[in-house]
């Protein structure tokens, strides 16, 4: 029989084989139902030693929170590693879900627009229709993007 251990390292799935031991196969919803509880309890740790170290106050907009309210607050990893989360708290940063998703969003952007490529994310927004000068086709929105800026820089 087979055993699945599932790791928090880099998502990994290490299969360990027993022999001489047979038994039922585990059900699939099972193994998935283990590794999300085992994944909710590794990031439940960090967030709430960070919750405990910076306090529940946005380190963008310095909006404080209530305990009822304290849901509201993100863990921000600094150097965008979600493995590294030492125990002083110095990769992290709280933030409300306002201004992670605005740090993350200006962070897709800025790369794309800088001519930074990551292997990790593709960007599979596309634009479809015509442009000012009457040409038709396929376009990425930041390929859009560009373009707009480089229209109003000239029109300076």
């Amino acid at each position: 029989m087979s055993r699945v251990t599932f790791g928090n390292r880099g998502g990994r799935i290490r299969v360990d084989t027993v022999k001489g031991k047979a038994g039922p196969p585990r059900p699939v919803e099972e193994v998935v139902r283990e590794l999300k509880a085992s994944r909710r309890a590794a990031e439940g740790d960090y967030r709430e030693r960070s919750l405990a170290i910076h306090g529940l106050i946005c380190a963008r907009c310095s909006r404080e929170f209530d305990e009822a309210h304290r849901h509201l607050l993100t863990v921000h990893h600094k150097d965008g590693n979600h493995q590294n989360n030492p125990a002083d708290g110095g990769n992290w940063e709280n933030l409300c879900v306002y201004c992670h998703e605005d740090v993350h969003s200006r962070e897709l952007l800025g790369d794309y627009l800088g001519g930074a490529s990551s292997p990790a994310r593709e960007e599979t927004v596309v634009y479809r229709g015509e442009d000012r000068s009457g040409t038709s086709g396929l376009a990425t929105l930041g390929e859009r993007l560009k373009q707009t800026l480089e229209k109003g820089k000239s029109r300076r």
